[in-house]
């Protein structure tokens, strides 16, 4: 989004305006079709940067600029602190899988979804994290391998006691680099743990009604 269009949006609002939890939850849900009630909570925390629990005009414009027309490096930055539910600098094992155990729907057939979802989890973790390390746990011992090296022999003579973890930072957790590049190599990925961002069917029409109501204002104002 432009800044002449940011100054627009802005002016029209009204700097006394204010977006509340529920009211921006319902324009999430209308404007943009989200649906996730975890989603939608962390993307209020990240437009609320004044941590007031409130968003004011200023937080409600600069928060859109990226939620619509952010780069790939703002998009890639928003969802990172969307899913770092605790604001850690990681997403961690135990947040991917509570993300996805919340967005996903429940087959009707399935006896322990939970196991389904540890297994996404470790997908997403294999797919987003390019070394593991192999931890012989009785004997307190790290081994670093690519994901496409295979174990030596004595890690052969130990499989139930290895456990594979991304090795990037801290087991089981990846950072931004690790998100971040993960993003860069595959743009799928951006949104992997959860939808946080508008489609662009949705950020158009939005676009087009917000401003074209600016432009009606503007129209009354100077007539």
């Amino acid at each position: 989004m432009s800044r002449k269009r940011l100054q627009q949006l802005t002016e029209s609002l009204g700097r006394s305006a204010r977006h509340y939890h529920d009211m921006f939850r319902d324009t999430l849900h209308s404007a943009f079709g989200l649906t996730d009630d975890m989603m939608m909570d962390r993307v209020f925390r990240i437009f609320d940067t004044a941590c007031d629990n409130c968003i004011s005009v200023v937080e409600w414009v600069e928060g859109l600029s990226v939620f619509l027309r952010g780069t790939l490096d703002e998009r890639i930055k928003f969802c990172f602190e969307v899913y770092d539910l605790n604001g850690d600098g990681y997403i961690s094992r135990e947040e991917m899988f509570q993300m996805l155990k919340n967005s996903l729907l429940k087959q009707p057939a399935e006896e322990d979804p939970d196991e389904g979802i540890k297994d996404l989890v470790d997908i997403a973790l294999k797919k987003m994290a390019s070394t593991y390390s192999f931890g012989i746990l009785s004997h307190g011992i790290s081994y670093t391998l690519d994901i496409n090296e295979s174990p030596t022999e004595s890690q052969k003579y130990n499989p139930d006691l290895m456990s594979p973890s991304p090795d990037h930072d801290e087991d089981g957790k990846l950072s931004f680099a690790d998100f971040e590049k993960a993003v860069r190599d595959e743009n799928l990925l951006l949104e992997a743990f959860g939808p946080c961002l508008p489609d662009l069917k949705s950020s158009m029409a939005f676009e087009q009604k917000t401003f074209h109501k600016i432009h009606e204002l503007s129209f009354h104002v100077e007539h």
